[in-house]
């Protein structure tokens, strides 16, 4: 045949012609007439609004099996909202199990009206089978809110949830069950959540009645739970996931993807079943990630669910107690509450009783003891335990506990250890003691000679050069002078850059000594040597717990160039202003940074205003710092603080007054006095710390914008006063990474009183702030804090 003709006849076989088993197919309703509905016909139903859609779809595990399911229909990923589910045959109500069929199975409705989901061997496995109705003028159909409803309301798929929620779905019946996908999780009548399967882990305390559209959950009292994205116009859906958390998810439609906007459990770890028995769940606060790890004299166990197992069992009478910092085993029925007066009366209840595995105390006086028996499960490490855990090994083990928290470390005087070197054997041989000490004598004495004989020569010479740069006067004692070329050698030809600020430039490097040091370039220093050397001299002269030393200098071919002590902790700032979870800001600090708790931060307060009010009143000349900020604020290895870059802005003696031609500091933490350039007293480091202790609180930096602040007017001073003062809700003002470590019994005195000497420090005129001394004394607790008044807001325009 030719081409000419070939043309036409495929046209006209393709026109008559059936259509292809792939060829897809929309239903606006599913009715007897469309019966039976087969798995291979690729057919549809869609809600009249086109987001849902509902069918039959191939397991990712298996193209041949299929779920009969609701889904998303107008997002990139086709999320599974419900999938038809028979009932357990363990638990009934424990469970649910997702029915699988093969392509030979069928949706029917059949004569009498009932709605039938058979399989293969002719068996209806539609959850419940009671699904009736007129078969003349029933019909299955997909609402807009994702409802499979069939006959009315007498059957909806909203009844029988699988493992998620949609807005205005019902969750406070008691028929209503949400089961993870693994079947190890549920959550029941909209208020507990649990494992395996009458384990409760976690319980919303007013229950919740139903997830609203704006991603608000309504709960029974008629109270309202809102979500990150509240009032936002997005897909939303409660799920519980297969890691036990339930979570509301929003789809973004610019990234196309779903975020998490609320989810029950922030610490991820305290979920049972997250980890085998004996094993400790650690996680690191900013994500979902978990890690099993085994305690000391335990070794991981080799069967399917995990865990670890001892390594040596340990024999009656001879065994020993490790202790394990911020450790909790939240077992259920294997624990044994105590009330005791001391750790020693808690140690002998665990030794009298052989099946006690270890003890959890609490170092808070109120006598917490409890006894761990027979089993440790859900052990997980949180600071928020604020107890410690004693392990029960045998004598002979020889594994260190590899949990230890901070507070082993930190103490108020931040002390210095010194360790003295162990003095040499004595020798037997005197005749070879005497040679050796004959010999370095006369070695001595002919390189004493040498080298005097060299300084003769050269002392005018000296004494000349002492002359020039104006350094005869060079007190004993006094900060050592390096040479450029010692420090260009310590640093590596100034490689190791880990600071820049307004002074200069800072180079990590290490000495001659191996002494490690923070080596800080200087610029626009106009100063010449004499004034440079008396400056350097003040400086080296304050010595104070919380001040970074200062160990040298150099002053040679135009640099001026200072050695402090090298603080490895590096600055505050960044343990301050981490990345939030959910933020779109890219990480900028390492993700293994520790969170600081609320002891820490207070210590951290106290030590900064300790050390500015040294500088204000306690040292011979009077010391403005003009640049308090949580990046000129170091933290030692202990997290003892340490302010940095003190004593390089103009100093001036107690009796001057003192008055700047030009701003100093940083945008944020100024004092309003600089914007009028007026008098500028020790009231303005005053203001600095203020706003840097109301950081401490907060965790966010008082430039930023909260999220559901969108006016421009917005003043973190002016925010947290009216939280403190007028709501009388200091928690709302906590730092997000460890609000959920607040407990008002321990913390609610001294963050309150952070809050308050805060908003004192930050008044508007300077004769209304308190002295430095005074602040410490307000943050010890010592003085009575009043109310203040509100501070308000100010701007420094850009010049």
């Amino acid at each position: 045949m030719s081409l000419p003709f070939l043309i036409p006849f495929l046209f006209f076989v393709s026109l008559f012609s059936k259509p292809s088993p792939s060829s897809s197919s929309q239903l606006q309703s599913f009715s007897i007439s469309n019966s039976p509905w087969k798995p291979t016909q690729n057919k549809t139903l869609l809600s009249s609004n086109g987001v849902f859609a509902a069918g039959f779809r191939p397991l990712p595990t298996s193209q041949n099996n299929y779920t009969f399911s609701i889904w998303y229909q107008n997002v990139s990923e086709k999320t599974v909202v419900w999938s038809a589910n028979a009932p357990s045959p363990l638990d009934q109500n424990a469970s649910l199990v997702i029915t699988s069929i093969d392509q030979n199975a069928s949706l029917v409705i059949t004569s009498n009206g009932s709605l039938c989901l058979m399989n293969s061997v002719g068996i209806n496995v539609w959850h419940p089978v009671a699904a009736t109705g007129n078969p003349n003028s029933t019909r299955l159909i997909l609402s807009k809110q994702g409802n499979l409803v069939y006959n009315g309301t007498s059957w909806q798929s909203f009844d029988y949830p699988t493992d998620t929620i949609l807005p205005t779905q019902n969750m406070s019946a008691r028929s209503t069950v949400m089961v993870s996908a693994n079947g190890k999780f549920s959550f029941r009548n909209g208020k507990n959540l649990f494992f395996n399967p009458s384990e409760i882990y976690w319980t919303a305390e007013n229950g919740f009645q139903k997830l609203d559209v704006d991603g608000t959950v309504i709960q029974m009292n008629g109270n309202r739970l809102f979500s990150a994205d509240f009032d936002e116009d997005r897909l939303r859906r409660l799920k519980l996931d297969e890691d036990g958390n339930l979570r509301i998810y929003s789809f973004d439609p610019d990234t196309r993807k779903w975020d998490v906007a609320w989810e029950a459990v922030q610490q991820i770890c305290t979920i049972h079943g997250t980890c085998g028995p004996n094993a400790i769940c650690i996680n690191d606060g900013l994500s979902s990630n978990t890690s099993c790890v085994c305690p000391p004299g335990f070794k991981k166990a080799n069967r399917e669910e995990g865990g670890c197992e001892i390594k040596i069992p340990p024999s009656p009478g001879n065994f020993k107690f490790i202790r394990l910092d911020y450790v909790n085993f939240t077992g259920g029925s294997n624990q044994s509450d105590l009330q005791v007066s001391n750790l020693s009366m808690c140690q002998h209840r665990c030794l009298a009783n052989m099946s006690c595995l270890g003890f959890q105390f609490k170092y808070d006086g109120k006598g917490y003891c409890v006894l761990q028996l027979d089993r440790m499960l859900y052990g997980y490490w949180s600071p928020g335990t604020q107890a410690a855990f004693f392990l029960r090994v045998d004598r002979s083990e020889t594994d260190e506990s590899n949990f230890i928290g901070l507070t082993e470390l930190l103490n108020t005087t931040c002390p210095v250890r010194i360790k003295l070197p162990s003095p040499p054997e004595e020798s037997n041989t005197t005749t070879r003691n005497i040679i050796i000490i004959c010999t370095l004598v006369t070695v001595e004495l002919i390189s004493g000679g040498l080298f005097f004989s060299v300084f003769v020569k050269k002392y005018i010479k000296y004494r000349t050069m002492a002359q020039t740069f104006g350094l005869q006067f060079l007190p004993s004692g006094g900060p050592k002078r390096f040479t450029y070329g010692e420090l260009k050698a310590a640093t590596g030809d100034f490689s190791n850059l880990i600071g820049k600020g307004g002074f200069g430039d800072v180079y990590k490097g290490e000495l001659t000594d191996h002494r490690i040091v923070a080596v800080k370039c200087l610029k626009n220093v106009t100063k010449g040597d004499a004034e440079f050397w008396a400056e350097v001299t003040i400086i080296s002269r304050m010595h104070h717990l919380n001040l970074v030393r200062l160990w040298g200098f150099c002053a040679e071919k135009g640099q001026r160039i200072l050695v402090y002590e090298y603080v490895p902790n590096g600055s505050l700032d960044k343990y301050l202003f981490r990345k939030r979870v959910g933020s779109r800001e890219p990480i900028t600090e390492s993700t293994n940074i520790p969170v600081l708790d609320w002891n820490i931060r207070y210590r951290i307060a106290l030590g900064v205003a300790r050390a500015i009010a040294y500088l204000h009143e306690e040292c011979l000349e009077w010391v403005l710092h003009c640049d308090i900020k949580p990046e000129n604020i170091l933290l030692g290895d202990d997290f003892c603080p340490k302010i940095s870059d003190f004593g390089l802005a103009k100093l001036r003696k107690k009796e001057d007054v003192v008055r700047m031609s030009q701003r100093r500091g940083t945008r944020g933490y100024m004092a309003p006095e600089w914007l009028s350039l007026d008098v500028i007293t020790p009231k303005a480091d005053v203001y600095s710390f203020g706003m840097v202790l109301l950081e401490i609180v907060n965790g966010v930096r008082n430039s930023e914008t909260q999220g559901s602040m969108n006016s421009e007017d917005w003043y973190l001073p002016g925010w947290a006063f009216n939280k403190v003062f007028k709501e009388m809700d200091v928690e709302d003002i906590l730092d997000r990474q460890i609000k959920h470590c607040y407990d008002a019994r321990i913390h609610f005195h001294m963050i309150d009183r952070m809050v308050k000497t805060a908003m004192w420090c930050l008044q508007a005129q300077p004769e209304m702030r308190p002295s430095m001394g005074k602040v410490a004394k307000m943050l010890e607790g010592t003085v009575e804090i009043t109310e203040p008044k509100k501070p308000t807001i100010f701007f420094l325009g850009d010049e």
